[in-house]
């Protein structure tokens, strides 16, 4: 039996809390069970040098994990510089985000997502892209609101979530104790018509097969579905 007695193919209780840092163009706090993310957006009106005078705008994220987000303190990124991971990660956020909407929609402005991972048990990407696809999404209708654009444009809706084989068994949304001793682990980002945008699967110990690969991808878009509930609320 799963830690609080989850079924395989269950995920974790989720819930956000939008409006999380009052400053921030748009905020909210994710928790998928114990892993818990503040997602913030802030709008630049300027874009990077590379598309300078193209009419074309650009989402981006940063992430980072507090130094007690797990049971041993670690350095602040600040002190020491950036990980590979963490250049991995936030790298993956951003090409995620970037799918959502046609970029020329925004005009010439920058939206730039902050994903900080307050306590982590497993999964900190996908509930980071999960939480910080909702925070483009009330940016972008704020910024229609205010009369920032003149035309609401159509977004993309899409969440991410992990699945693994642990123990000849594939399960769904995977906590820290059942990532650190999987077989497979992968991680899946998808829009809401079931398109995937990008997934990340790795073996651990020894190849695995389609068949595998498979029963992994049917959990994830059975979870993913249930995230995208999440568009459904108020924001």
């Amino acid at each position: 039996m799963r830690k609080n007695e989850r079924q395989d193919n269950e995920i974790r209780p989720v819930s956000i809390e939008r409006g999380f840092l009052p400053h921030a163009d748009g905020s909210l706090l994710i928790k998928m069970g114990d892993t818990h993310v503040v997602c913030a957006a802030s709008v630049e009106e300027s874009v990077p040098r590379f598309l300078m005078d193209s009419d074309q705008g650009w989402i981006t994220a940063e992430y980072g994990m507090l130094p007690w987000s797990t049971n041993t303190r670690s350095r602040r990124e600040a002190a020491q510089g950036r990980s590979g991971r963490t250049y991995e990660v936030q790298r993956l956020i951003g090409r995620s985000l970037r799918m959502m909407v046609d970029l020329n929609s925004l005009g010439s402005r920058t939206i730039r997502i902050d994903c900080d991972v307050i306590r982590a048990d497993g999964g900190t990407r996908t509930a980071a892209i999960t939480g910080a696809a909702l925070v483009v999404r009330d940016v972008i209708n704020g910024l229609h609101d205010a009369g920032k654009l003149t035309e609401l444009p159509g977004i993309n809706p899409m969440a991410a979530i992990s699945a693994g084989i642990v123990d000849g068994q594939p399960l769904l949304d995977l906590d820290y104790a059942e990532d650190s001793g999987a077989e497979v682990d992968a991680n899946f980002v998808m829009c809401k018509d079931g398109r995937f945008v990008e997934v990340q699967s790795t073996a651990e110990g020894k190849p695995f097969s389609r068949q595998d690969f498979d029963r992994l991808s049917d959990l994830a878009f059975l979870g993913i579905t249930q995230l995208l509930a999440l568009w459904e609320e108020p924001y």
